[in-house]
């Protein structure tokens, strides 16, 4: 009889010589270290400003305290603000999707120099600075010196010029337009590479083209679709340079109050607190958004 203990695999144990050669966890040692100087404590430092109170730079001697919390969250601005963060978000990444789709799905079926040329378009906008970009939008969408209404005025199809800046509008456009990169990509790795067969299968067994789209296409892409939504919608809600620009100076969302109570007014605790929440809720939604995916996409999940 062959023994036991010959057929159980080996463990690996763990040994010193091993570690120092190479092994183990020691090549991701410098990116840790590199994410726990440069990102955890910059974050875990601002957070803990929140349940403290500073005042002039330094921290006073009232030690631990929830009342920044407590203000924050009492605060019936804040809400409306966290609301009017959220709805803008959400629309504005709807938009991106409604767009970006059709243009991942022709990517798919292009070929040769077209698709090269359709990459490129798609990439080049994130060689340009978002701030260059905001201010392209502030020139197109200005007053009646703006290209918009410039033309809208030429062409006679406008009397008076649109006033398009300052307003929700503005920074709806201004957000789809620039985070629209974002949810390409994710649908281009699997829009390229799906199985055309299961198209082909739709289309034999008497399946029209748009019920063959609806029905195999979008949910085969249904994890890229979750993935571009969730990552447009974080940056989306988190994002204060569109709305403080496009926006104008009376319009605020949450992440432009973290930035005016932090910088402008000095509030560091306050601004901490802001933050908190901000972060709070950004993943609390994105958590939603992918918990919510997962029960579209249990279909492609092997059940043994």
């Amino acid at each position: 009889m062959v023994d036991a203990t010959l057929m159980a695999p080996r463990r690996r144990r763990f040994s010193l010589a091993s570690f120092l050669d190479g092994g183990g966890f020691w090549p991701a040692v410098p990116a840790v270290l590199y994410l726990a100087v440069f990102m955890v404590a910059p974050i875990v430092t601002l957070l803990a400003f929140g349940f403290v109170t500073i005042d002039r730079g330094t921290v006073g001697e009232g030690g631990f305290t929830l009342a920044h919390m407590a203000g924050v969250l009492s605060d019936p601005l804040v809400w409306r603000l966290m609301w009017r963060s959220f709805w803008i978000a959400v629309v504005s990444t709807t938009l991106t999707l409604v767009f970006a789709y059709p243009v991942a799905y022709a990517y798919g079926h292009l070929k040769g120099i077209a698709r090269t040329l359709l990459l490129v378009a798609i990439i080049s906008p994130l060689l340009t600075s978002a701030l260059v970009r905001t201010y392209a939008w502030i020139v197109v969408l200005g007053g009646r010196r703006g290209l918009l209404n410039q033309t809208l005025l030429s062409l006679g199809i406008v009397d008076q010029p649109l006033q398009l800046l300052n307003t929700s509008t503005a920074v709806v456009i201004g957000m789809t337009q620039i985070h629209l990169p974002f949810m390409i990509l994710p649908l281009l790795a699997v829009l390229s590479e799906r199985d055309r067969r299961f198209e082909e299968a739709s289309l034999n067994l008497g399946a029209s083209e748009v019920s063959t789209f609806f029905r195999v296409v979008v949910p085969m892409s249904m994890p890229a679709i979750v993935a571009g939504f969730a990552l447009v919608f974080a940056v989306s809600y988190t994002n204060f340079i569109i709305p403080q620009l496009l926006g104008g100076g009376n319009y605020s969302t949450l992440a432009v109050q973290v930035y005016e109570q932090t910088i402008v007014v000095l509030d560091w605790s306050r601004g901490a607190a802001l933050a908190t929440l901000l972060l709070s809720t950004c993943f609390l939604f994105v958590f939603a958004i992918v918990a919510l995916g997962n029960c579209f996409t249990r279909w492609n999940e092997v059940r043994r």
